[in-house]
């Protein structure tokens, strides 16, 4: 089968060549919520003799950055129609849980270099264009698991070559420390934000740019060429009401992260997708009473007592996001084909423990007044 789709299921956000306007104050955008046959006719009204009817499946980071860089191409054929096919909400999954930590350098001398830098590079010039609140570079420091205790430390004062970009809420029992980053190219964004601002941005005026529809893909229509091969021509899905519909579609993107699979039973097998998911649970901190948080993201090393490698980011809001936190579950292609964690994906209570005891050894400021937000996974 010849399909006018591609699968993307190992990329971070990346762009496509493009030029942007200063935007206007941005509007809320909405996501569509209708019956299946009412979001069909919708998308066949917006259609064009020469443009192009694209459909997205999967609405995290991935999906809208795909349909934010089509929607501002200059290439894009007039009349063309953009959707997001989305089963729960945009950046409902990792994208609404991740870190959003990005390192311009250090995939220096991989295969993925360039992408590396074309990522950052787009992050620091979009981020103020879409009026992205959560972005900012910030340094990074390696910090080894310390001995068992609960005093306060001054750890600034012990290590004086890194004293600049240690932070107040690193002040209890760390080992050696040193920087991976002055915070020149390494920084930090909330996914989730990113991808409500990149929506508002192309919903602007009242007159959605790009639409989101919410249900399940279920399949791949399609049709015999002129050559005599299948070309796609719409996307089946069912949506929470469990009505059947399909959107139009010339062009398909499945970005639905670890659930981009299930294309294989989409497509008939024309696409062989073997791919793992892993689960991992995580921790979020609440704003300490005075709302001083410093900005440097930690990598820690392995520590035996809690079976944990924190990495340990701060945000502007004043939380503070750890991952890191070990135990993690690795799913199975058959497994996540049959959506697994699509709805309820719990984290585990002993790893919360875990992590937390860990970082509390390192903060005495959380030992003391810390207050865990909440756990996820």
């Amino acid at each position: 089968m010849r399909t006018a789709a591609l699968v993307l299921y190992a990329l971070s956000a990346v762009t496509v060549s493009s030029a942007f306007l200063t935007p206007s104050p941005p509007h809320r955008s909405s996501i569509t919520k209708m019956s299946a046959a009412a979001a069909a006719a919708a998308a066949d009204d917006d259609s064009s003799e020469g443009g192009r009817n694209i459909v997205v499946i999967g609405g995290g980071i991935q999906g809208t950055s795909c349909a934010f860089q089509l929607h501002q191409s200059s290439s894009l054929p007039p009349g063309s129609t953009i959707t997001i096919l989305e089963s729960r909400s945009l950046a409902s999954a990792a994208s609404g849980k991740g870190g959003g930590f990005m390192a311009r350098s250090w995939g220096d001398g991989t295969a993925t270099q360039t992408l590396h830098e074309l990522a950052f590079d787009m992050y620091e010039e979009l981020c103020p264009e879409l009026g992205v609140e959560s972005y900012r570079k910030l340094p990074v420091m390696s910090v080894s698991p310390g001995p068992n205790s609960s005093k306060k430390q001054d750890n600034a004062k012990k290590n004086p070559q890194v004293k600049d970009i240690i932070p107040n809420w690193l002040n209890g029992s760390v080992g050696r420390m040193s920087p991976m980053g002055w915070g020149d190219d390494t920084a930090q964004v909330t996914p989730k934000e990113f991808v409500e601002k990149m929506m508002e941005y192309v919903n602007q005026d009242g007159k959605p740019g790009v639409k989101v529809v919410l249900g399940s893909c279920t399949g791949i229509e399609s049709e015999d060429g002129e050559d005599g091969i299948k070309v796609v021509t719409g996307v089946k899905y069912q949506n929470e009401e469990q009505e059947e519909g399909t959107l139009q579609a010339d062009d398909v993107i499945v970005a639905a992260g670890p659930w981009a699979c299930q294309a294989e039973q989409w497509f008939d097998g024309a696409v062989q997708l073997p791919m793992e998911g892993v689960k991992s649970t995580s921790i979020v901190w609440k704003p300490p009473a005075d709302g001083s948080v410093d900005a440097t993201a930690l990598f820690c090393g392995e520590d035996d007592r809690f079976g944990t490698h924190l990495e340990v980011y701060p945000r502007p809001d004043g939380t503070i996001y750890i991952c890191g936190i070990g135990g993690s579950d690795y799913i199975t292609t058959p497994e996540l084909q049959a959506s697994a964690f699509l709805d309820d994906c719990l984290p585990k209570p002993d790893r919360v423990k875990a992590a937390s005891s860990a970082f509390q050894l390192m903060s005495n400021s959380y030992a003391t007044k810390g207050e865990l937000s909440h756990a996820q996974a």
